[in-house]
């Protein structure tokens, strides 16, 4: 099939572009041209913000999927459904989990869960984005797919639920250098991590397939961890001890403005829950993640360690959690010692 992936070069996208191209397809690839990473792929070399120019690119070509990575706003899908319309039998729009309700009312979370995220604008632009899409499924049959995405990580990014601007490895030196480290809530909260390869392998199955037009699906792993669990497993990955402070989300999110937290946290990460991954299943039916969240965690950790580029150091968000965690413990010893001197 010729398949146009708009970005291509991400998180999940790569790992979708290595499959599709292990099977053959007839790859495109529409970006800037700044990581041009696949010899086999066939570049579009745009800014996907032009249309104009976008519109001249694609002028003789015709897909059977295109899958937009980088659209994050209802401007964005109603561009591509202007540029696609008519040269696509499919067309993936990458959503988000984060757009179910929040908080949520049951911890068991399906497609059918209702679409409300008060904590987070980019949750919200996702929601409105599906709604256009599923307005011209249902009035003009635009060949709409929507695939909402959780905490999908690969081998070179460390999952964690806090950190600062330049992603992990912050947390991960913090862990090295036994200090302490920020676990929101009572690190009993449930989440499930999914590695971009079994993200891929379930999405290329959605291609061609027409049970799928019309339909939400999410994509996520078949287990759950605790945040306790998952910071242990990345800890033992490092062969450190966890020296761990939980500190309510809220408060967090109050403190960490600039690092999004309120969104990130009260908006996703802080909520349990559990997908129901039956619709998955009866669109792909032999689907089964292949990597556990404990073998992802520590592979992460192995290739991390092992890359320097990885590295990025983050001093501001190292001293925002010293500061944070001080003034935390400092609250509470003061309270405890006026508890203590009023018996």
């Amino acid at each position: 099939m010729k398949i146009l992936l708009i970005g291509g070069t991400g998180t999940i996208s790569t790992a979708i572009s290595k499959l599709l191209l292990a099977q053959n397809h007839e790859l495109y690839l529409l970006n800037r041209g700044s990581k041009n990473i696949f010899a086999d792929a066939q570049y579009i070399t745009c800014d996907i913000h032009d249309e104009s120019a976008v519109a001249q690119k694609i002028a003789s070509l015709q897909f059977d999927a295109v899958a937009d990575f980088v659209a994050y706003t209802r401007e964005d899908v109603v561009r591509d459904y202007k540029l696609f319309v008519e040269k696509t039998k499919q067309y993936f729009f990458i959503s988000s989990a984060s757009a179910y309700q929040k908080p949520p009312v049951d911890y068991r979370v399906s497609e059918s869960t209702p679409l409300v995220n008060p904590f987070w604008e980019y949750s919200r632009n996702k929601i409105a984005c599906e709604d256009f899409l599923m307005e011209k499924y249902r009035t003009e049959n635009f060949p709409v797919t929507i695939v909402r995405p959780s905490h999908t990580y690969n081998e070179y990014k460390v999952p964690v639920a806090v950190h600062g601007t330049y992603g992990s490895w912050q947390v991960l030196q913090r862990m090295l250098d036994g200090k302490k480290i920020i676990i929101p809530g009572d690190g009993a909260t449930l989440w499930t991590l999914t590695h971009s390869s079994d993200f891929a392998r379930a999405f290329v199955r959605l291609i061609g397939n027409p049970h799928a037009l019309g339909q939400a699906v999410h994509i996520v792993g078949n287990e759950s961890m605790t945040w306790d669990m998952i910071y242990e497993t990345i800890a033992a990955a490092l062969g450190v001890k966890l020296n761990a402070v939980h500190i309510a989300s809220d408060f967090l999110a109050k403190v960490g403005t600039q690092y999004s937290l309120e969104g990130n946290l009260l908006g996703d990460k802080s909520r349990t829950v559990v997908f129901d991954t039956t619709k998955l299943k009866q669109l792909v039916p032999d689907f089964c993640a292949h990597v556990s969240m404990a073998e992802g965690l520590r592979a992460s950790v192995r290739y991390v360690l092992q890359h320097e580029e990885c590295h990025a150091e983050d001093k501001a968000f190292d001293t925002w959690c010293d500061n944070v965690i001080a003034t935390y413990e400092n609250a509470l010893a003061q309270l405890l010692n006026e508890s203590t001197s009023s018996l």
